[in-house]
């Protein structure tokens, strides 16, 4: 498992946003911890169209705080 910060997609709205209700996917918001090799889509409407996958741990200048 690894941390996560502030700023890194684990903890964005966009991350695994088509299933956001998941309980994985919430509870990697509860905790601040993920998988270490997790992998999900990008629901960033900008990023959309590019059908990016990103780990936890990534991050860009899109990022907003999961509720």
């Amino acid at each position: 498992m690894v941390q996560l910060q502030q700023g890194q997609c684990g903890l964005c709205a966009h991350f695994g946003a088509s299933h956001s209700n998941e309980p994985q996917i919430i509870q990697i918001r509860l905790k601040g911890e993920a998988p270490e090799s997790m992998h999900e889509t990008c629901g960033h409407p900008q990023h959309k169209p590019l059908n990016l996958t990103v780990n936890p741990t990534s991050g860009c200048a899109g990022f907003a705080p999961a509720s």
